[in-house]
């Protein structure tokens, strides 16, 4: 979604790397091309405005470190307004009270619903008994939709008796999740097409029934301003107590991420990254701001892999490794287990250095990898187990009946059997090491 004001940003430091030292001219200069990149990206006039003014102060006043050059010093001054424009902390929900009382709210199309869902699945992994109520009942696609979910993460539904008013669906949810021992309550609300007073009435009753300790409401990136725009009507008339951002891998600009919390004072909690049931991810404002500037998220991929990845099949690999007993079965698991980890591109913009990328070459590499991925997968595949387990065995007439079998080419199977190779002479290495810290260490 920032490719733009990334490049745009990292364009405006690079010219910055060729003077000795900050002056007004040159920060009013790079000020003046930030101010373009951001107000390009729809981010709201007055906290461009704000934002420039700020930064300005803060690179002006600084003496320039004798260690830093200005460009790294000026980056830093903008990493630093960047993440206090988004919040700067990473904010949580309240989940103090048993049962916890969740109200989503959001307009037709922003992904409430979905969501929920996704809402549903990353709090039952953590271990929490979670029950859905499907307060949407003017669409009744709304009710259908919520069941198929909850179905597929593994979590209970309350669904609206006939003629039973929200409030009195919101009190009857309660009161199970009272006596039947469920410790999270989420209310996927009636949703609009704009925010009007029949709804509002309808949000108001429920909330003050089942009194929520979290009032959020779910608002589509892509929409830009008029995101801004329905987060702070509903705001004024609802008082919400977060945001979800969704459809934030999506191409739009992105200024609505940069301007919501900013603007209507309310905390961006989580952001939708895809349309899985795990691509809803924590949001931290510290390290959106290094992923928009070209530094990645190392800590969001670790976290990532921490939680996608699991953990006996990779304690099972490292021994493998050391071990140096590397073999084609450990490379399949290992090939499975990244796919786990979501779209390559997506990882891609997580590492140092690649947001500098473009997103067409970014694109271009993680369509090479995928493919590269889904021959070599094949190609084990094709493979007997005495074959997966001893590649030692595999001569030229069992590589022709490989790539017969996976429908490559001998080249291919040449290929995988080198990159393998590759991999166990660093296995190798490690083990060396390994043994000579042992050495030491006595």
């Amino acid at each position: 979604m920032f490719d733009h004001l990334s490049n745009s940003l990292q364009k405006t430091f690079k010219n910055l790397r060729g003077y000795g030292k900050l002056s007004e001219k040159n920060v009013t200069d790079a000020l003046r091309e930030i101010r373009l990149a951001l107000l390009e990206a729809d981010v709201h006039f007055q906290v461009v405005k704000d934002f420039i003014r700020q930064v300005k102060e803060k690179a002006l006043g600084q003496e320039v470190l004798a260690s830093v050059s200005p460009g790294q010093q000026f980056t830093k001054c903008v990493q630093d307004e960047l993440t206090e424009l988004l919040g700067r902390d990473h904010k949580a929900f309240d989940l103090s009270a048993n049962p916890t009382m969740i109200m989503m709210l959001g307009l037709h199309g922003a992904g409430k619903t979905t969501t929920t869902g996704k809402l549903a699945a990353k709090f039952s992994r953590a271990g929490r008994k979670v029950l859905l109520v499907a307060c949407d009942i003017r669409r009744p696609a709304a009710v259908e939709q919520l069941n198929v979910l909850a179905g597929q993460v593994g979590v209970d539904v309350v669904n609206p008796n006939p003629g039973e008013s929200v409030p009195e669906l919101g009190m009857r949810a309660r009161d199970r999740a009272m006596t039947q021992g469920y410790n999270l309550v989420i209310f996927d609300t009636g949703g609009r097409f704009q925010v009007d007073d029949e709804l509002v009435r309808e949000l108001e009753e429920l909330r003050d029934m089942v009194n929520p300790q979290n009032t959020v409401l779910v608002v589509d990136a892509a929409m830009g301003q008029e995101s801004v725009n329905v987060a702070q009507t509903f705001h004024e008339r609802v008082n919400l107590t977060g945001l979800i951002l969704t459809k934030l891998d999506g191409d739009a600009r992105g200024g609505a991420a940069l301007s919501i919390q900013s603007v209507v004072g309310v905390p961006i909690h989580l952001v939708g990254v895809g349309e899985k049931t795990e691509d809803l991810e924590d949001f931290h404002p510290d390290r959106l701001a290094s992923r928009i500037l070209g530094m990645g998220d190392v800590v969001t991929l670790v976290e990532k892999a921490q939680d996608m990845v699991d953990e006996t099949s990779m304690a099972k690999m490292e021994k493998q490794l050391l071990k140096g007993d590397l073999n084609f079965e450990d490379m399949l698991s290992q090939m499975q287990q990244m796919k786990k980890l979501g779209p390559i591109d997506k990882l891609m913009e997580m590492m140092p250095g690649m947001p500098q990328v473009s997103a067409e070459e970014r694109q271009r590499m993680a369509d090479q990898g995928k493919v590269q991925s889904r021959r070599f997968e094949a190609i084990i595949l094709s493979m007997t187990p005495k074959e997966r387990r001893k590649p030692h065995v595999i001569n030229a007439k069992r590589k022709q009946r490989i790539a017969r079998g996976a429908g490559t080419r001998v080249k291919d199977v040449n290929d995988l059997i080198k990159q393998f190779n590759q991999a166990k002479k660093m296995t190798k290495k490690l083990k060396k090491q390994q043994k000579k810290l042992l050495r030491f260490s006595k």
